[in-house]
């Protein structure tokens, strides 16, 4: 064994005698609050135990230190001296411990005051908000940020620690995250009502989506990542875009067709700024997933947010 391990083992030993020689926190309480009081059964009223409970403790703490610290009487029950002398050892003690709970909850109440969200852009554009709205009726003092980007860059963050929870849309889960399906998505063909593809009537091959240059998303997008997937990474770029925000207001433009998800798209379809173009064979439907860093199962605010995606 090597000195650092006989030194570790000799701390290990050394914290282990030191919990049987002091007593628990509840007891030294009972003992300051006999001194106070000058009475055991005011002071096992005080703690929320029977007196007979009280009695045990005291007697229990006595042999555990090896002296007598409550002289019990008619009269009421007085400390002895050097029970006076653990009395003031024990307050340190308490008022230690008070301290650090309190320490711990503020490092508690700063946690769970903010909220890092990183969301991949459909997510975060459409739906995010009523999320977001849902947590604030739950936790009003809660701050959140929201980090929107693609996929890629939500990876990043969370295995970064530069956010607590985050959402993707992609083919598969980013490697060194847990993840949960929170929703169904459908990637559809949109375009302007003057384009060519507006007025046909079959619906487009594969092959023709392939070899037809498109409005998409940049690479690292989840957006992307399905498309290339359902065509063999043929897909062919037009104009590539780092929003889908852009992409639609590029395919209204007339500029080109254009891959978006159904939740972008609604307002425009209704109101015939966009037509869907229909498509056979060509696989893209996705998951809408939360995720967060493998292992560490979110937390406070986080929880509650992932709980509210599936409600």
């Amino acid at each position: 064994m090597s000195n650092v391990e006989g030194q570790e083992d000799s701390r290990v030993v050394s914290a282990g005698s030191l919990a049987h020689r002091v007593p628990d926190l509840g007891a030294l309480e009972l003992l300051l609050a006999v001194a106070r009081l000058g009475s055991l059964g005011g002071a096992a009223r005080e703690v929320g135990i029977s007196q007979p409970a009280a009695s045990s403790r005291i007697r229990s703490m006595e042999r555990q230190l090896g002296v007598a610290l409550v002289d019990r009487s008619p009269r009421g029950s007085r400390l002895t001296d050097a029970g006076a002398l653990v009395t003031d050892w024990a307050r340190r003690i308490v008022e230690a411990a008070e301290a650090f709970d309190a320490g711990a909850q503020a490092l508690r109440d700063r946690r769970d005051s903010r909220l890092r969200v990183a969301a991949s852009m459909t997510i975060a554009e459409y739906l995010l908000p009523g999320w977001l709205l849902a947590l604030r009726a739950q936790r009003p003092d809660t701050a959140v940020s929201l980090l929107a980007g693609n996929s890629a860059a939500v990876a990043e963050r969370l295995l970064s620690d530069e956010a607590d929870l985050g959402f993707v849309e992609g083919v598969s889960v980013p490697p060194g995250l847990d993840s949960a399906v929170i929703a169904h998505d459908r990637l559809i063909v949109v375009t302007a009502p003057d384009h060519p593809w507006a007025r046909r009537r079959s619906p487009l091959a594969a092959e023709e989506l392939a070899v037809t240059p498109l409005i998409l998303r940049e690479k690292g997008s989840g957006t992307r990542q399905v498309l290339d997937a359902a065509l063999g990474g043929l897909a062919r770029p037009l104009i590539e875009l780092s929003s889908t925000t852009a992409v639609k207001a590029a395919a209204v433009s007339g500029a080109g067709p254009a891959v978006l998800s159904e939740l972008a798209v609604g307002e425009e379809l209704a109101m015939r700024r966009l037509v869907r173009v229909p498509v056979e064979d060509v696989a893209l439907a996705r998951d809408l997933r939360a995720v967060w860093p493998t292992g560490h199962r979110p937390t406070g605010p986080a929880r509650d947010l992932l709980s509210l995606t599936r409600g």
